[in-house]
């Protein structure tokens, strides 16, 4: 078989900055294999199912790089002399952690929080391997070096990467090498001159439609005899054999925008990855048949922090946008007064502060280790992930009691208002003593787009 090596990522920035622009044309200057409702598409910036979503990601990369944002969401690189993203920033000391923060919730409020797996999640994850090689070089200094490498590649070019790191659902009680095939999961099948061949299935590709490169390995617990599965590899998205299944496109059920505002701008989609007989050059494996370092690159580096630190900032900026919507929904009613909905609001205050308190407390009690390597508290960290469960659904119950059947008796489009039969009686009945009927109706479109669609239970 001959295995073809794929060239570099076309149209990637050097010393400059990455322009929406430059994205843009990135995506449709590497034709990518991402199947949605039967079709192939290799450019997603272009398709009606990816576009808008295109679009946001690359107002992020303007957003970043505008001279009035440069303080905050970039930092001075010592090595470089050049600014980098802040997601690619190491922390050494609590403001470097907060600044890491601030960052990653301005780029969550370009989205009210609801773009979960943006540039700066997975960036996140190689800024803790890159602040502890000692941990790769474990299984042998090449993997040290390598990773540190790709690390400084994705820094310096402003670059996206995506992963995916759970195994398929087939059946899981069985490991990895007891499955009815062998390459039923993802892993590496053989050697080749210059790298590896990786084949089987992955998931959860969120953004991966998007990203540059994708990030392949397990977070689930591996056996002895998995070894195979046992690798942390980078590819990019326009690598030969590999393929995304992409879900269902929310965007392409959004009739407008008005009708469905978040759906049409935020469905940033979830993928399943087919990997068949992908190439892997060695420079781009960072660990390799080790089960030990497979699951120490989540633990024993500060990587699973630094990605869900981030994470957090996200989900808390998104609680902020829930708790502002269900205070704008009761203003435009005139209950905001009323003694239950007073106290359902400060429900809804009391959660999303939780959130955010909890959130600061993983600066605020935030360790140095014997590398001088700053890490988020752990115990913070994952007390709130684990109350995430129960905190959000009950702010979208309160929200959604708070509502009534405001939600369910829309009109069926915004095409209503145009035909004056209907348009009349939606300006009458539809109004309230805040706001007129199209504003109103847009504000309960917004709710029922959060709490109903498809798109918003993705989010629940």
């Amino acid at each position: 078989m001959n295995v073809q090596t794929p060239g570099p990522l076309a149209l990637e920035t050097n010393a400059g900055f990455r322009t929406g622009a430059d994205f843009l044309a990135h995506l449709a200057a590497t034709p990518r294999a991402v199947f949605v409702d039967g079709e192939r598409v290799s450019d997603p910036s272009r398709h009606p199912a990816f576009r808008q979503a295109a679009k946001q990601l690359a107002s992020l990369y303007d957003f970043a790089f505008a001279p009035e944002n440069l303080e905050i969401m970039t930092y001075l690189e010592p090595e470089t002399g050049l600014r980098a993203l802040r997601c690619y920033q190491i922390p050494k000391t609590v403001a470097d952690l907060t600044a890491k923060r601030i960052a990653a919730e301005k780029w969550a409020e370009l989205s009210f929080g609801l773009m979960g797996r943006s540039p700066d999640h997975v960036a996140n994850f190689f800024t803790g391997y890159a602040a502890k090689p000692s941990v790769f070089a474990k299984s042998g200094a090449q993997y040290a070096e390598r990773v540190v490498n790709f690390y400084k590649r994705l820094r310096d070019k402003h670059l996206y990467v995506s992963y995916a790191i759970v195994p398929p659902q087939i059946d899981r009680s069985k490991s990895a090498s007891n499955q009815s095939e062998p390459d039923l999961y993802a892993g590496v099948v053989r050697e080749v001159e210059g790298g590896i061949i990786v084949k089987g299935g992955q998931q959860l590709a969120t953004g991966g439609v998007f990203a540059d490169y994708l990030h392949l390995s397990s977070i689930h617990p591996l056996q002895p005899g998995d070894e195979n599965y046992a690798i942390s590899v980078a590819i990019p998205m326009d690598a030969p054999g590999l393929r995304l299944l992409s879900r269902r496109a929310f965007a392409t059920q959004a009739t407008s925008s008005y009708d469905y505002p978040l759906t049409s701008r935020f469905d940033e989609t979830d993928s399943f990855v087919v990997l068949d007989d992908v190439f892997v050059p060695w420079d781009h494996v960072f660990i390799y048949r080790d089960i030990e370092l497979c699951r120490d690159q989540w633990w024993k580096t500060p990587s699973h922090t630094y990605g869900n630190h981030q994470a957090q900032a996200r989900f808390s900026t998104k609680l902020r946008f829930l708790l502002g919507m269900a205070k704008r929904m009761n203003e435009a009613t005139g209950n905001d007064g009323a003694p239950p909905v007073m106290v359902q609001m400060g429900e809804l205050a009391a959660l999303a502060s939780i959130v955010e308190g909890m959130l600061l407390s993983q600066e605020a009690l935030a360790t140095v280790d014997d590398e001088g390597v700053l890490w988020p508290s752990k115990s913070m960290l994952y007390a709130v992930m684990a109350l995430q469960g129960e905190i959000n659904p009950r702010m979208i119950d309160i929200v959604r009691e708070l509502t009534g059947a405001a939600m369910i008796t829309l009109p069926s489009s915004v095409k209503d208002f145009d035909n004056p039969e209907t348009a009349k009686d939606i300006e009458r009945y539809y109004r309230s003593s805040q706001m007129g009927a199209r504003d109103r109706v847009a504000l309960m479109r917004m709710a029922w787009d959060f709490i109903g669609t498809e798109f918003g239970n993705r989010h629940q």
